[in-house]
C-alpha cells in the first residue's frame, strides 16, 4: 500500500507532466524506476530541505532519486519541461509574463556578499586543464538525442 503525501503530484498534475518526460522503458538496459515516484521524492526533498539520505523509503532508494535528478539536469530535461509547461500555460492565457518573470538585477545580495576582497582567482593548473579538456562522458548528448527525436 502506498502512502501519498500532501505535496505529491496530483493525478491532474501528473497527466500534464507525463508526456514531457523521457520514455519510462529505455531502448536498452533495464526499465527505469517509476518517474512519478522519483519526481515525488525530488519534490519532497525540495519541500523539506532535508538531505538526500533522509528521503523516506516510499520514494525508493535515495541514491536512485538523486541520480535521476542530476542526470536529468545534465541532459537538460528539467529546462525542457519548464519551457514546455510555460509554452502551454502561455498558449492557454494562464501566464502573465509581467508577474511571472524574475529579473536578476533587482534581487538583493546577502549582506556578506558586499565588501569581500575582489579580484580574479588564480586557477590551479590541474583544474584549468580539466576545465579545458572535453568531457569523457557522452551520456548527456545521447539522452538529448534520444529524447528530442521522440518529440
Amino acid at each position: 500500500m502506498s502512502i501519498t503525501n500532501r505535496g505529491d503530484l496530483t493525478d491532474k498534475e501528473w497527466e500534464r507532466l507525463q508526456p514531457l518526460l523521457p520514455p519510462q522503458k529505455p531502448i536498452v538496459g533495464r526499465p527505469a524506476h517509476d518517474h512519478r515516484t522519483i519526481i515525488n521524492g525530488i519534490l519532497w526533498i525540495l519541500r523539506t530541505g532535508a538531505p538526500w539520505r533522509d528521503l523516506p523509503m516510499q520514494y525508493g532508494k535515495w541514491t536512485t532519486v538523486v541520480s535521476r535528478f542530476y542526470r536529468w539536469r545534465v541532459a537538460g530535461i528539467w529546462q525542457y519541461i519548464l519551457t514546455k509547461l510555460q509554452e502551454q500555460a502561455d498558449a492557454e492565457g494562464k501566464l502573465d509574463w509581467d508577474k511571472h518573470y524574475v529579473d536578476g538585477t533587482i534581487i538583493r545580495a546577502h549582506q556578506h556578499a558586499a565588501g569581500a576582497k575582489g579580484g580574479p582567482r588564480k586557477q590551479r593548473g590541474s583544474a584549468a586543464a580539466r576545465a579545458a579538456s572535453p568531457r569523457s562522458s557522452t551520456f548527456a548528448s545521447r539522452v538529448r538525442a534520444s529524447l528530442w527525436s521522440s518529440y
